[in-house]
């Protein structure tokens, strides 16, 4: 059995302005820089057997940072990116209600399913999200492992992990370099992860 430890990337200037980042490639500000700063003094008193991280600059560069503080050299998968938001990327929530108010009402009240236009759905990125996680685990089938992501894509992980719908996952979205700590079994399943915990 493999405990996940479920990081957030530090803060973005995209964050702070409340902009869809997705798919972009948006870095860490000051503040993000020192949050990982302080994520790696966090956990040089934990031992990890690796690191795992999103490609996309806000997450590798937390994960850099942690990394090298631990003596950890860091794995990047692209499957550990946020949801892509398609159109919305780079539009603040209020420019999306404004001008995509029908797709955000849906969203609201079904978000598992529905997605921004050319983005992903919520259940896709928990499908993506259970598989790179099922392979870690089969490579690491005991110990502490580290994945550094994104808010959206670590809160399927976590909702997947504790049987909690989908259709909750806004809910536990973590604030930026705030670490969750899950249990993840070997025998989670994309099916079952992904597709029956939209019900």
């Amino acid at each position: 059995m493999t405990e996940f430890w479920l990081v957030r990337h530090g803060q973005t200037d995209w964050n702070i302005a409340r902009r869809y980042q997705g798919h972009a490639d948006i870095p860490l500000n000051q503040v993000g820089i020192d949050q990982a700063f302080a994520l790696a003094k966090l956990f040089a008193a934990e031992t990890f057997i690796a690191i795992y991280s999103s490609d996309l600059s806000r997450a590798s560069q937390t994960a850099t940072i942690v990394g090298h503080r631990l003596g950890l050299s860091v794995f990047i998968d692209s499957r550990l990116r946020e949801i892509c938001q398609g159109d919305w990327e780079g539009m603040s929530l209020d420019e999306v209600k404004e001008n995509y108010a029908a797709d955000f009402s849906r969203g609201a009240s079904d978000p598992s399913s529905t997605r921004a236009p050319g983005g992903e759905s919520v259940s896709e990125v928990a499908a993506r999200m259970a598989q790179v996680a099922n392979e870690i685990q089969q490579k690491h089938p005991a110990g502490k492992v580290l994945i550094i992501s994104h808010g959206l894509a670590v809160s399927t992980l976590y909702c997947q992990a504790a049987g909690i719908s989908l259709t909750q996952v806004y809910h536990h979205i973590p604030d930026n370099a705030v670490p969750m700590i899950i249990t993840w079994k070997p025998y989670h399943s994309q099916s079952k992860s992904a597709l029956d915990l939209i019900k």
